[in-house]
């Protein structure tokens, strides 16, 4: 079956649509950083999708079946989860490059990107619900196609890595049930997943997933950290883009920085806490 190709195979830059791709970099103005602003962030938006495919295959990985969740599942979810971490660790790095930008260079151009803003990225909005970070006002301020719109109000409306997580300890065995950190019912999850740490040989797989998702939500971490001080780096304390332009939303760096201990997988942190020999 030759899906469409030419007769001669495949070409790299039709197969990739490399110059349908090189088209999509529009500047509003003639300012030099404004190209790579576009591209930096069109490139973080590619790593979105990816992003998502990979932890829906994740949450696929562990539903299916109705019951005990199989090693062989558990072993794919968490080589899924280790390539999501290597893309956390590009997203990481792609922030460098951003910070090459002087903060004169970016008032240059700043102006005209009123009222867009990268609080209405859809994507990374749907990568904050899967991970558990729903908010009705994040939902509410996703200003975005209807499609998109669409996606992360599924994401909003649906189960969460966290949720998926404690069901699949809870099937192998691990007494985990979803509750608010402090109450009596999230300290017995805690107290459960301790044995499971306490003793990791006994359930190799299970450990192995669980400290997928730890690397998973410290990269979560890491990343609004190191986007609060790149930003705070580029443009102060100045009101975000499209907060100054609608009155309506998040006001950039004070937002941010109250983001910055915000926790997907809370009992596993609490986990480090309790353990003893």
């Amino acid at each position: 079956m030759s899906f469409g190709q030419p007769k001669d195979g495949v070409r790299y830059g039709s197969y990739l649509r490399v110059p349908e791709l090189l088209k999509t970099q529009a500047p509003l103005t003639n300012e030099h950083d404004e190209l790579q602003f576009i591209i930096i962030h069109q490139v973080y938006e590619l790593w979105f999708r990816l992003v998502l495919h990979e932890l829906d295959a994740v949450m696929v990985l562990l539903s299916e079946g109705g019951g005990r969740v199989c090693d062989e599942n558990i072993r794919e979810a968490a080589r899924l989860m280790r390539r999501v971490i290597c893309i956390q660790g590009v997203l990481l790095h792609q922030i460098a490059v951003m910070e090459t930008m002087r903060p004169v260079d970016f008032l240059r151009f700043r102006e005209y990107l009123k009222p867009a803003s990268g609080f209405q990225s859809a994507q990374f909005r749907e990568v904050e619900f899967l991970a558990g970070n729903k908010s009705q006002a994040l939902l509410d301020h996703c200003d975005a196609d209807d499609e998109s719109k669409r996606r992360l109000q599924k994401r909003f409306e649906g189960p969460t890595l966290r949720e998926r997580y404690l069901q699949c300890a809870t099937s192998r065995g691990f007494a985990s049930n979803l509750a608010d950190p402090g109450t009596e019912l999230f300290t017995k999850t805690v107290f459960s997943l301790v044995e499971l740490y306490r003793n990791p040989p006994a359930d190799a797989s299970m450990m192995d997933l669980s400290e997928a998702f730890m690397d998973f939500d410290e990269g979560l971490g890491l990343w609004r950290s190191r986007h609060f001080w790149m930003v705070e780096r580029v443009i102060g304390g100045k009101i975000g883009t499209g907060y100054a332009a609608t009155g309506e939303g998040f006001e950039g760096i004070r937002y941010l920085s109250q983001t910055l201990n915000k926790k997907a997988f809370p009992e596993l942190w609490e986990v480090r806490t309790r353990l003893t020999l």
